[in-house]
């Protein structure tokens, strides 16, 4: 089974005060660097519970490479 590690990080903050979002940095092991794209979502809290719930599903579902028995152990 792919064993993976995943970068994820979430903060609420009042709607309408967040100027702008930068792209995260990650340093690799063999000295390279990767863009981790931060994604943002308003609204309530049920909304945003329901908007991270879609976007991490589209995330795992677009996600290549995926064992096929990854997918039957762990798929919807």
């Amino acid at each position: 089974m792919a064993r993976y590690t995943l970068v994820y990080g979430v903060r609420l903050i009042p709607e309408s005060t967040l100027k702008r979002v930068d792209e995260a940095t990650l340093h690799l092991a063999d000295g390279s660097t990767a863009g981790l794209t931060l994604h943002t979502f308003d609204g309530t809290i049920p909304q945003l519970r329901r908007s991270l719930d879609r976007s991490l599903d589209a995330f795992f579902d677009l996600l290549p490479g995926a064992d096929k028995d990854d997918v039957e152990t762990f798929g919807e």
